[in-house]
């Protein structure tokens, strides 16, 4: 199944995508359209699958990816701890009414307690 590009060149979604799991790893919650939030998903439950596994390899994968490292150590230390008996399936999406500018359909993207 293909994904989405997102109108936007391999450059500017890859930069939009890491700027993403970096906020929501560092929030645990944020408010984007819904499109970002579905690529999103993806990304970030790659990234805790890599930080559940939490060997060098991974770590050094994540944090070519994430752009804090900070972040990344959360990720390690914090996140993937809570999410070792779970197989997937890390975020939730919640629908929130149209944004008023361009009544793009926006939803609340958050980490599963």
């Amino acid at each position: 199944m293909a994904r989405s590009r997102l109108r936007r060149v391999s450059g500017a979604r890859k930069a939009l995508l890491r700027s993403l799991v970096t906020a929501l790893f560092q929030h645990g919650s944020i408010v984007t359209t819904e499109a970002k939030a579905k690529e999103l998903r993806h990304v970030a439950d790659k990234m805790i699958s890599l930080a559940k596994r939490g060997d060098l390899h991974a770590r050094r994968q994540a944090e070519a990816f994430v752009m804090d490292k900070d972040v990344t150590k959360k990720l390690f230390d914090e996140i993937a701890r809570k999410y070792t008996e779970r197989n997937g399936g890390y975020t939730t999406m919640a629908k929130l009414e149209a944004r008023q500018g361009d009544n793009a359909p926006q939803v609340l993207i958050a980490l599963v307690d």
